[in-house]
């Protein structure tokens, strides 16, 4: 995961806290909700350690662009979310700051108790946000499928948010199965989505719609959906250009319904370069414009530990995998989701991990 630097103000949290103690390591927070109305000036970091939290809660602190807002599980997917005894509303965590990074967390809504089911899991409305290395599964499984819709990791322009990245996560079992409407990463503006691993979601692995443009969708391993990646805008808020200036390159995209699509309203610079599409059983590509992809890899991607029902795969590339060193280093992340360096000697390998 990413360095955190160090920051002016410092908060703690910890299943032995109390929300009546002053947040620090010595007398730390009980829970994400006290600690989110302390963590609201630019340069703080919350620093959760592991154990079980209840979800359902806000954050609105802004940082600025020298003074982010960190959100750090100390040990990574150490601090578990899950559903309240009773929810209240149907987000995990809902992030309405700008400047905002929540990092390690694990978000499980397996467990659903009474009122509000879970629908979105980590959704992020403000601009310049990062959600990282997170581990989101187990949402919105048993929820009615209707156009109200849902998602893991959700990235969203209704509140005039920008530049949302979604980097090193590990997202599935989400949504009801075939349901059209809930994703696994939904982004709706601009920024980055790489080195994340998506799979047994209910519709797409990732989604582009609504304001989506100006986005970079690299090194990401999508497979067992109905979906492995839609590319498309429609339904629009702020904006009618369509998906536009959208690179996708160095993914995995593979054993899913339909491979990597076009669809609503797409523009002319989008670009499909070096990415593994394979076994997706309806189609693999479909774009538009005129549009085409190069550099493609047609074959079985031979990955190390490889099953649609386990409940952990090993999309790891095999020793003799066709994705090593078949990649572009054009907006090539430098490590993979582990935080293995990418060898630009050896080459770029395709998908999250590098051999």
């Amino acid at each position: 995961m990413t360095t955190v630097p160090g920051t002016t103000y410092n908060y703690y949290v910890s299943p032995t806290g109390s929300d009546t103690a002053a947040g620090t390591s010595a007398a730390p927070f009980r829970t994400l909700a006290r600690a989110a109305k302390a963590a609201i000036k630019p340069s703080t970091t919350v620093f959760v350690a592991p154990g079980t939290y209840a979800g359902g809660f806000k954050t609105t602190g802004n940082g600025t662009a020298s003074g982010r807002i960190y959100w750090v599980s100390t040990t990574k997917w150490g601090a578990k979310i899950v559903p309240p005894a009773s929810s209240t509303n149907k987000t995990a965590w809902d992030n309405r700051g700008h400047y905002v990074s929540i990092i390690g967390f694990e978000v499980d809504g397996s467990k659903i108790a009474a009122g509000t089911k879970w629908t979105l899991g980590i959704y992020t409305g403000g601009s310049y946000n990062v959600i990282e290395g997170n581990h989101v599964h187990h949402t919105a499984n048993t929820i009615p499928c209707s156009s109200a819709g849902g998602s893991a990791i959700g990235v969203d322009s209704y509140y005039k948010g920008l530049m949302g990245d979604v980097i090193g996560n590990v997202v599935h079992d989400i949504g009801p199965a075939g349901c059209t409407y809930v994703q696994g990463i939904y982004h709706s503006t601009s920024g980055t989505i790489k080195n994340n691993v998506v799979y047994r979601v209910g519709s797409a692995a990732i989604h582009l719609w609504h304001d989506a443009n100006n986005l970079k969708i690299v090194n990401n391993t999508v497979s067992s959906s109905v979906f492995g990646i839609i590319v498309g805008g429609g339904d629009y808020y702020f904006t009618s250009a369509g998906a536009n200036n959208v690179a996708v390159y160095n993914n995995i995209v593979y054993d899913n319904k339909y491979g990597i699509s076009e669809q609503g309203k797409t523009g002319t610079a989008n670009s499909y370069k070096n990415n593994l599409v394979y076994k997706n059983t309806t189609y693999n590509w479909q774009l538009r414009n005129g549009l085409t992809h190069t550099g493609t890899i047609s074959s079985d991607p031979l990955l190390a530990g490889y099953s649609r029902s386990a409940a952990m795969p090993n999309f790891r590339p095999s020793t003799s995998s066709p994705v090593i060193g078949r990649g572009i280093a054009t907006y090539a992340p430098a490590t993979d989701i582990d935080g293995r360096a990418r060898n630009a000697g050896a080459g770029f390998d395709i998908g999250a991990y590098q051999h």
